[in-house]
């Protein structure tokens, strides 16, 4: 018999929806109960969503999830689950001095319920101030501490920054002779992050000679995904017990000390493209259903993106809510409109023309449009029949620019960049082509019909603005450009760096100001789900207006 059975809560909140989010808390508490656990631990924030932003700075919203919080307690007691010990995320008030921050005048909770009340509060202490993250605006950090016990077992709080950063409260797990150590957290999908993760609750166990249970949020959040994968591991660093990937769970195990546990392991969701195209199809899926759309519009070239955009947006809703346009002009060609609709019957979507050669037309002869003017017209006219159907049918317009294209600017600003959201944003073309071959295989492994058509993997990509055009008429070799890109943007390589790896000066040169001219396009753009560690947006900030050398260095 164990000393401690627990539970790891991973769900999925909608930021704001405080009695909806506590409502699935309780649901989750009479399962964990139902399995004989003692003590359940839910996610960072969960009673409000994660990230809540300047939501935070809201007095009356933080004071309604105190109330909440303590109803929520009386809840668990009035039906028969107060002798449980309840660990949960949300946002309260801080008491007393705070830093002198107009913005910030909340702490990051984690608060433990007992007996139908909150016996002990942990803030947390290390508030991220990177990347997506700017908590130091919304939040005053905590400074102490917190233990509790149960079952004969001393317990830790600690919540998500706290054990990736040194010193702070978590430095005194040890000296505080604590057994196990809970820890709260709302931490985004990355490519490449789930080791690094490991890797840190390990080395948190072993330095701190504690146990450590982890537990995650799942579910997508604008532009954030956040994974679950909550785990645990005892005081060798050893894994001991593993949530799913990409859906909510409840993970239970035994504790009998900080070196005997055991619990359930969840196998690896398989290879980093099977990760990545989860943390899409969930990023789409979150997005328009926590927004309120039941479908999802999206204009169908017979190119890549769009097979991908679509094939991902039949499994984030299914092949009903996803609705498809093919939009041809005298430019496009056969192959096309042919590979739209061999698309469109293996996804099983709807699919509707609505041939746009007689606007483009008006639009020349009226304004003497040519060149360039004259092919960005039939973009924003692609880019004004998406937007005119999602409004007359309450669709999700979904734009399908790719994240090598937003880096260079490659794209029709209110035009083919139109839409609500865009789902492979932060994914690079040559990765698109590897998304594509490997859900094929996928499907064919399966004994199902490979959903995007081999000619739209292997045909040379064009915007078919103009008579016989290519992508590689203006820009380098996808593979080239990617390349160059990852250096410049995700490795924040300079110029000669760049130059020094084996590229000519004025290609360089070329993509460089390519990258640092398209600024003001990418800050017009949809939102799309985040996988790497510098998308664009919360990543990677620049000025639009910058003539200062050092951007290409």
């Amino acid at each position: 018999m164990s000393a401690v059975r627990l539970a790891l809560a991973q769900t999925n909140p909608v930021v704001g929806d405080i009695s909806g989010n506590l409502d699935a808390c309780f649901l989750e508490v009479k399962n964990a109960e139902a399995a004989g656990a003692q003590l359940v631990v839910f996610g960072e924030m969960v009673a409000t969503g994660y990230p809540i932003e300047d939501l935070a700075s809201k007095p009356s919203f933080v004071a309604s999830v105190e109330e909440a919080i303590s109803e929520f307690a009386k809840r668990l007691e009035t039906n028969g689950l107060g002798h449980l010990f309840v660990v949960i995320g949300h946002p309260a008030l801080a008491q007393g001095e705070r830093e002198l921050n107009f913005w910030a005048l909340s702490q990051n909770l984690a608060s433990v319920i007992h007996d139908g009340r909150v016996i002990a509060t942990y803030a947390k202490h290390h508030l991220p101030n990177y990347s997506v993250f700017d908590e130091y605006r919304n939040f005053v950090p905590g400074e102490t501490l917190t233990t509790f016990e149960a079952g004969g077992l001393k317990f830790a709080l600690a919540i998500c920054e706290d054990i990736w950063q040194a010193g702070g409260p978590v430095s005194e797990i040890a000296a505080n002779g604590v057994d196990v150590t809970l820890v709260l957290n709302g931490s985004p999908f990355e490519t490449g992050k789930r080791n690094t993760r490991i890797e840190l609750i390990a080395d948190l166990a072993k330095k701190q000679r504690t146990a450590v249970c982890y537990t995650n949020l799942v579910g997508g959040q604008d532009d954030l995904v956040f994974d679950g994968d909550s785990l645990v591991v005892d005081a060798t660093g050893t894994q001991v017990a593993r949530a799913k990937r990409f859906e909510s769970d409840l993970l239970v195990v035994d504790i009998e000390n900080k070196n005997e546990i055991s619990g359930r392991q969840e196998q690896s969701s398989g290879s980093e493209l099977e990760e990545i195209w989860n943390a899409l199809v969930l990023g789409l899926r979150d997005y328009a259903v926590k927004n309120s759309f039941r479908s999802v519009v999206l204009g169908l070239s017979g190119g890549i993106d769009s097979a991908v955009c679509a094939a991902l947006a039949v499994d984030a809703l299914g092949k009903d809510a996803v609705f498809g346009v093919k939009m041809p002009s005298a430019y496009s060609s056969e192959h096309s409109i042919s590979d739209a609709d061999d698309l469109a019957s293996r996804l099983g979507i709807n699919i509707r023309s609505a041939p746009i050669e007689s606007a483009f037309n008006l639009f020349e002869s009226e304004l003497g449009l040519e060149g360039l003017a004259a092919e960005n017209i039939q973009a924003r006219i692609r880019g004004l029949i998406l937007m005119a159907i999602s409004n007359a049918e309450n669709h999700l317009t979904l734009t399908t620019g790719n994240k090598t294209e937003l880096s260079v600017g490659y794209s029709t600003i209110y035009g083919d960049s139109v839409g609500g959201f865009a789902p492979i944003k932060d994914v690079k073309k040559t990765l698109v082509w590897e998304l594509a071959r490997w859900r094929n295989e996928k499907a064919e492994s399966q004994s199902q019909v490979s959903p995007i058509p081999e000619n739209s993997i292997s045909k040379p990509p064009s915007a078919e603005l103009r008579p016989g055009q290519v992508d590689q008429d203006s820009l380098p070799e996808y593979d080239i450009l990617d390349d160059i890109l990852d250096q410049y943007i995700q490795r924040m390589l300079g110029r000669d760096e760049i130059i020094a790896s084996g590229y000519a000066t004025d290609l360089v040169d070329r993509i460089i100001t390519l990258v640092d001219r398209a600024e003001w396009k990418r800050r017009q753009g949809a939102i799309g789900t985040k996988i790497s560690g510098m998308a664009f947006g919360r990543d990677r900030r620049l000025p639009i207006t910058n003539r200062s050398s050092a951007r290409r260095n």
